[in-house]
């Protein structure tokens, strides 16, 4: 899949090597810009303001940026956003508690359960507690069952984030053989799922895997997501593929991805890069999730319309 499946080259495009160079921050921002036109249009219609709850239990440093980061572009698109803050000692019974209220609460559309959470806590558990209707990061066991039968629903971000950036830059992933490197919950089988239903033709990889390279090369799109720096080489790459790298490792030397980008950009047909790559899209559809929740909530708390037969 090379530069000819891409529907032209963007201004916000650049190139080092053969590779297109995926901005991943500048597609974040057009989404962020249509998520704030949407809840405009949706409120003054008269719904419910978007509102999005944030659970961080504990004083993690890197959580506490994400949620921040969260409540941010909350504010820059027009949703509501409810920081609940606990400590790093708060006991099951208290997170479920709010967990409980926020479900109840009409101002919150949606919930977000930030992880990890503290040791002597069960991240699962808390954030399957969260009503399905506002588990704005489709973790729960009933988001990832509509998200298997192919029923509508909220989808995680990150997998939503990416199938946002393909669409983006025009690649067609219909009998496509698109590669997931990495079977988490929280992101391999999502993603499989949903390039699955794009009519994609999906291998799911993992440590068992046998002849990871092999499986690689073969690859059209290649997406990777394992937390191991540079694990994908080079060689690795079919020529003119997509790679998108959503791995985040933190360095002696800077921040850097799954994948041996020099390497890989040198080969590939569009490549994205860590940081600025996949990563800014995960909060933006955050905001699209949210919005979505509060759309749907609307309608089911419209009363029905009778009709004389």
């Amino acid at each position: 899949m090379g530069l000819s499946n891409l529907r032209g080259v963007p201004d916000w495009q650049r190139r080092a090597g053969p590779a297109t160079i995926i901005d991943g921050k500048a597609i974040a921002a057009r989404l962020r810009q249509e998520v704030g036109r949407e809840v405009a249009t949706f409120t003054a219609a008269g719904g419910r303001p978007p509102g999005l709850a944030t659970v961080l239990v504990g004083d993690d440093p890197a959580s506490a940026v994400y949620v921040a980061a969260k409540h941010r572009a909350c504010e820059e698109v027009g949703i509501r956003s409810f920081a609940h803050r606990l400590g790093a000692d708060a006991p099951s019974g208290e997170v479920e508690a709010l967990i409980d209220r926020l479900n109840a609460d009409p101002a919150v559309s949606g919930i977000l359960c930030q992880l990890p959470v503290p040791p002597h806590l069960d991240g699962v558990a808390l954030t399957g507690r969260i009503a399905a209707g506002k588990d704005v990061d489709g973790l729960t066991v009933a988001s990832a069952g509509a998200l298997a039968l192919g029923r509508a629903g909220l989808r995680p971000c990150t997998p939503a984030g990416v199938m946002r950036l393909l669409e983006e830059v025009g690649v067609e992933l219909c009998g496509t053989n698109a590669l997931v490197v990495g079977r988490s919950n929280l992101f391999g089988k999502p993603m499989g799922q949903l390039l699955l239903a794009a009519d994609a033709t999906v291998t799911i990889a993992h440590r068992r895997s046998k002849d990871l390279p092999l499986l690689c090369r073969r690859a059209d799109v290649l997406i990777v997501a394992v937390g191991r720096p540079g694990l994908v080489q080079g060689s690795w790459v079919k020529p003119g593929a997509t790679v998108l790298d959503v791995g985040i490792n933190r360095t002696s030397d800077g921040l850097c991805g799954d994948v041996d980008f020099a390497a890989a950009a040198a080969i590939a047909g569009a490549i994205t890069p860590v940081p600025g790559g996949v990563g800014p899209l995960t909060i933006a559809m955050l905001m699209r999730n949210t919005l979505e929740a509060a759309r749907e909530r609307q309608g089911s708390e419209r009363p029905a319309v009778l009709t004389a037969e």
